[in-house]
């Protein structure tokens, strides 16, 4: 009975009327369940606000993929893509905060900014806070899933769709950043910060884990820019987080995975990969002060979770270290031998 009266004395549905076309196949008995092959083994459970159908607020197919809200019994709304978690209300914040924070607080003046994805708005959130941004650019091939944040996560995640520094463009990021790199020209402007909030690497997002992404985004990155992008759960994914960080030391000079705790994301830990165009960014400490201004409106990051993210578990940290370029900053760095290698080998990479 306590239970019932916790679940049913939550908050009511919002955002109604719901837009539900047909019932999604992995939600059963007031329960839904994920749909995904990377992890076997494993499927995320959540229950519905009342363990009810009513609570299924949004479920269609766009033209890239299948989406779906509901209303959780403990955890707010939630985003599915392709029957994958993407974020919930209840925890969104410590993804979005250090999958943007991580970048900018090591740029720095971050002024112009490309956010991949993200079209939760989540990231665009958290960028908006930085006061030194001046231009934001939101490329995000599926239109609906802004239409569904603005819908379903106004409250939360969608709420700076209308700040006047964004421009938005519905497109394949790979086809628009090879286009940006074959127009730029002295009069245009490179990006300080990249931010790639891409869904796990199958459908609309699995050209955002080629190893010809990452090339397109260091040619479009200005001297001293940041790239940051998911990067993955570290239990389930290992392999492919390794071939990343072996792609990317082949293009960047600098190269780190950070790593954090979701609740609700596989095995509870998501990680972040970054690279920097330039061998003196720390990607491990900020490089600017933290205003008291920034802090007070985040509830994960600061700067001892930011250098922390960064201290591995021994055996991710034995199986990456030996790719990732060395850097100025570690203790046992080799002066007197720095190179820097032109030759690239992604075309011997296999992402997969």
């Amino acid at each position: 009975e306590m239970i019932d009266e916790v679940i049913n004395g939550s908050k009511s549905f919002r955002n109604s009327p719901t837009n539900v076309k047909t019932k999604p196949k992995n939600i059963q008995n007031g329960w839904f369940t994920e749909l995904e092959p990377s992890w076997p083994g494993q499927k995320l459970s959540l229950a519905l606000e009342g363990f009810s159908e009513k609570s299924i607020l949004f479920h269609e197919k766009s033209n890239f993929q299948d989406i779906l809200v509901f209303r959780s019994a403990q955890h707010g709304n939630v985003l599915v893509l392709d029957g994958v978690t993407q974020l919930t209300e209840n925890d969104e914040f410590v993804f979005q905060e250090m999958m943007t924070h991580l970048p900018m607080m090591v740029h720095s003046n971050p002024k112009n900014i490309l956010i991949v994805g993200g079209g939760d708005g989540g990231v665009l959130r958290e960028v908006c806070k930085h006061k030194s941004v001046e231009k934001i650019t939101l490329v995000e091939i599926d239109e609906m899933v802004i239409d569904v944040a603005k819908q379903y996560f106004s409250e939360s995640t969608a709420t700076s769709f209308g700040d006047h520094r964004l421009t938005l463009i519905h497109e394949d990021a790979a086809e628009f950043l090879a286009r940006y790199n074959e127009t730029e020209n002295e009069n245009t402007k490179g990006f300080d910060v990249i931010i790639s909030d891409s869904s796990d690497p199958v459908g609309p997002a699995e050209t955002l884990f080629d190893p010809l992404f990452y090339e397109q985004m260091h040619e479009a990155l200005n001297d001293g820019g940041v790239v940051c992008a998911q990067g993955e759960c570290f239990w389930t994914q290992q392999d492919l987080i390794a071939n990343v960080i072996a792609c990317c030391a082949d293009v960047f000079v600098t190269v780190e995975y950070a790593s954090t705790l979701v609740p609700t994301f596989p095995c509870g830990q998501i990680g972040f990969i970054l690279a920097a165009k330039g061998m003196h960014v720390n990607l491990r400490k900020p490089c600017r002060e933290m205003t008291d201004e920034l802090q007070s409106q985040l509830q994960w990051y600061n700067e001892s979770i930011h250098a922390a993210s960064f201290v591995l578990p021994q055996f991710l940290e034995q199986r990456l270290a030996p790719l990732r370029p060395q850097s100025i900053f570690d203790d046992d760095h080799d002066f007197e031998n720095d190179e820097i290698n032109d030759d690239c080998f992604l075309g011997t990479c296999n992402i997969s």
